[in-house]
């Protein structure tokens, strides 16, 4: 079983609340990039403002939900985030499921990189520190300390994986340039120095971020140097990170009701001669360690179990807009509109169902951690980038023309108000109740963050082409033996037939 770690911590806060994480950010700022110019104060800034200060708002409603966030550090018994617990029984599997539905709730699941993501990952490659540590016991320790201090100083995480889309056809050491893609370039006592790219960094005003290797590596010694796992701060000297364009317009509520609170920004990762010192750690020019890692500590389960409560809250989110844009423009009469309803119910009780079963059918790893079952976090993590884009369809088709007519707030407290009012009512709702609930579907559906959703659920976890690849693979084993049922079948219909010739031949010869 793996032990909670146990050391001092003469500094640990415990969980935080939003001002602290806004104070660290302008006293410790990363080095981000907004359309060619530094961000001199994220908390400030049009672009990120918003998201950040939806990010401060989740450390303050884990308080406000304290009883159901918040558990004891064994260590210092401080009040710490239950995204961060172990859990030893099926009871306590369940109460952090809980935990990160309060946070998902907030956020409709729009935004996928919220804390507790990470904290299940960094959380399942402490319990599995052993094995990070097989070949060098220092990076054991090094997970199980870099834990603690995530676990006790509640600070946020990013990741990045993948290298930059240059030259699909070759791995990362075939590239134009070996140091395109992220990778060590030279070592000291002192520690590693990275150099090279990493895309794609969502969050990337986190306090730190953790740099791990896709699991798809090739093994052998010219992929060695792309093969390690560190978790650094995202102010290292070095690191940069360059942002796409943001869709938070820093237009009202009113006009961006998603984009304006939910923009979780993404970003390229530049590291040139980023300095890693050794306690930073975890993994160090091992291939098969680096693929192996997220499935056998369990971090890949973790996650998976966050993405699944995500996916619940998200699609009560949508089922609640398109009943409502029915109900309010009196369309529910029409058998087509049923449909359209009745899939997005259809998906939202899969997606219970997905969760139910992981949490009920959980079992103890071999680090003694209740880990939610892995088949049906699989099949929803494999299913979702399909149902996604299409209830988002269902929502263009539900709103129609009339997600692309709606005014905006200076409209509405313009000289043409009478006019509005008058002629954008609905069946069932003032103008002015109307059009706000249209702008939300609009956000949802059609924005530039809307679009951004799609895309980010399309790949959330990866290329779903290799994912479905990697899903069959895994389950050879259990394809054969459903084959071999069916073979049994078909074996007694070919016996059969063959069976009733020879009885015929039979009677012929008589």
């Amino acid at each position: 079983m793996a032990p909670e770690p146990k050391t001092s911590h003469a500094r640990a806060s415990g969980a935080r609340r939003g001002e602290q994480l806004l104070q660290r950010l302008r006293e410790r700022p990363p080095a981000l990039w907004y359309r060619g110019e530094p961000v001199v104060d994220a908390t400030a800034h049009p672009a990120l403002r918003g998201g950040v200060e939806t990010l401060a708002s989740l450390y303050d409603l884990q308080w406000r939900h304290a009883d159901v966030c918040l558990y004891d550090s064994p260590t210092t018994g401080n009040r710490v985030s239950r995204s961060f617990l172990m859990p030893r029984s099926h009871a306590e599997l369940a109460s952090v499921s809980a935990a990160m539905r309060v946070c998902e709730l907030r956020t409709h699941g729009m935004m996928g990189r919220v804390p507790s993501y990470l904290n299940r990952a960094m959380t399942a490659l402490a319990a599995g520190a052993d094995f990070l540590g097989a070949a060098d016991e220092r990076f054991g320790a090094n997970v199980r300390r870099l834990y603690e201090d995530l676990r006790e100083n509640d600070r946020c995480l990013t990741h990045t994986l993948i290298p930059p889309q240059a030259n699909r056809a070759v791995g990362p050491s075939a590239q134009a340039d070996p140091f395109l893609a992220a990778r060590i370039k030279s070592e000291s006592d002192a520690g590693l120095v990275v150099r090279g790219c990493r895309m794609l960094a969502t969050l990337p005003f986190a306090d730190e971020i953790m740099v791990f290797p896709s699991t798809l590596l090739k093994t052998t010694q010219d992929d060695a140097p792309y093969a390690f796992g560190v978790v650094i701060p995202t102010d290292a000297p070095g690191l940069r990170f360059i942002c796409r364009e943001s869709v938070d317009h820093g237009r009202s509520l009113f006009d961006h009701p998603l984009g304006s609170r939910f923009e979780e920004m993404d970003a390229v990762v530049i590291f040139d001669d980023v300095h890693v010192p050794w306690e930073n750690v975890v993994l160090h020019r091992d291939v098969e360690r680096c693929n192996a890692a997220y499935a056998r500590t369990g971090a890949a389960a973790g996650m998976a179990h966050h993405v699944v409560v995500k996916n619940v809250a998200k699609t009560e989110f949508l089922l609640g807009l398109a009943a409502m844009l029915v109900d309010t423009i009196g369309a529910e009469g029409f058998q087509h509109v049923q449909e359209k309803l009745a899939d997005i119910w259809v998906n939202l009780e899969t997606m219970r169902a997905f969760l139910r079963t992981a949490e009920v059918d959980a079992a103890l790893d071999e680090w003694g951690v209740m880990r939610p079952a892995w088949n049906p976090l699989d099949a929803a993590r494999n299913l979702y980038p399909r149902l996604y884009p299409r209830m988002i369809e269902i929502i263009q088709q539900l709103g129609a023309s009339g997600l692309v007519a709606m005014p905006t707030a200076d409209d509405l407290r313009g000289p043409l108000a009478a006019d509005i009012e008058h002629y954008y009512q609905a069946a069932r709702a003032e103008a002015f109740d109307r059009i706000p609930l249209f702008r939300l579907a609009w956000d949802a559906a059609l924005s530039a963050f809307g679009s951004r959703q799609v895309l980010y659920e399309r790949f959330f976890f990866g290329d779903p082409v290799r994912m479905a690849g990697a899903l069959v693979t895994s389950h050879d084993a259990e394809l054969r033996a459903y084959a071999d049922r069916v073979r049994g079948l078909v074996r007694e219909m070919r016996d059969e037939a063959f069976a009733s010739i020879s009885a015929r031949e039979e009677t012929t010869k008589d």
